[in-house]
């Protein structure tokens, strides 16, 4: 089973006892978990670079699989390259490309496509060095997604699932492709309910038993990214249940 934590780095103006924090989740956390997914910058709001956040957890826990988001509705494909090649020489696993949302103080666009990053990058060679992953939405239309099948990524990260019949067409479509596919599940508690009413999730048929949840799909994928935004705590100690 490899499960996967989601964390958020600080806001660039949040104080140090905001990052001293972050230190002691993960150290807390990586007892209980395979891997950490650091994410860039999500609503716009900036924040410490995840290649900063996701170093430094590669140097603490290096048995950790530690992969980082990268937005690219801003960054040119030299940005691109640079910021991959820098992951690599930090001996991080993987890299998720997507499109991200705009700054909350630019908006400015470079019109580079996430499933054209990935293609650039793999013919420059690094796909062989380090693990490409795209983002797909819990219920793609395949016909519309063929730009990024066709970019050959490592795998696919999707947004939040909330049932196993959505897993499981990815499954069966992408499997067969010899697509890796990470799911990503919102953890079902009270201080969540407000990010799940965002995305418009009903975790009605597994709030009750998140664990048989999370375990089914696994056993499909092989591996599963938790996400809690505002319930670290809940996480925590339904990891360290599932886990013992």
């Amino acid at each position: 089973m490899t499960i996967r934590y989601e964390i958020n780095p600080p806001k660039v103006s949040d104080p140090s006892s905001r990052i001293d924090l972050l230190d002691e989740r993960i150290e807390q956390i990586s007892k209980f978990c395979d891997g950490i997914h650091v994410t860039d910058s999500v609503l716009g709001i900036e924040r410490i670079s995840p290649l900063i956040i996701g170093t430094e957890i590669k140097q603490k826990h290096p048995e950790l699989d530690v992969t980082i988001s990268l937005r690219v509705i801003d960054k040119t494909i030299q940005q691109i390259t640079d910021f991959v090649d820098a992951a690599i020489h930090a001996n991080l696993d993987g890299v998720l490309i997507l499109m991200g949302d705009p700054s909350t103080d630019n908006d400015h666009k470079s019109g580079t496509i996430p499933s054209f990053a990935v293609s650039s990058l793999i013919q420059a060679g690094f796909g062989e060095k380090i693990k490409l992953f795209l983002s797909l939405p819990s219920k793609p239309n395949f016909e519309k997604i063929s730009k990024k099948i066709n970019s050959n990524p490592s795998g696919f990260v999707t947004q939040v699932v909330h049932d196993i019949s959505q897993v499981k067409r990815l499954h069966d479509y992408l499997n067969p492709k010899q697509f890796k596919i990470i799911p990503c599940l919102l953890y079902p508690s009270p201080k969540n309910s407000r990010s799940a009413e965002f995305l418009n999730l009903d975790w009605s048929n597994y709030e009750d038993d998140f664990s048989s949840f999370v375990r089914e799909i696994e056993s499909l994928t092989g591996d599963v990214l938790l996400t809690s935004p505002n319930d670290f705590k809940g996480v925590l100690e339904f990891l360290t249940r599932l886990q013992n």
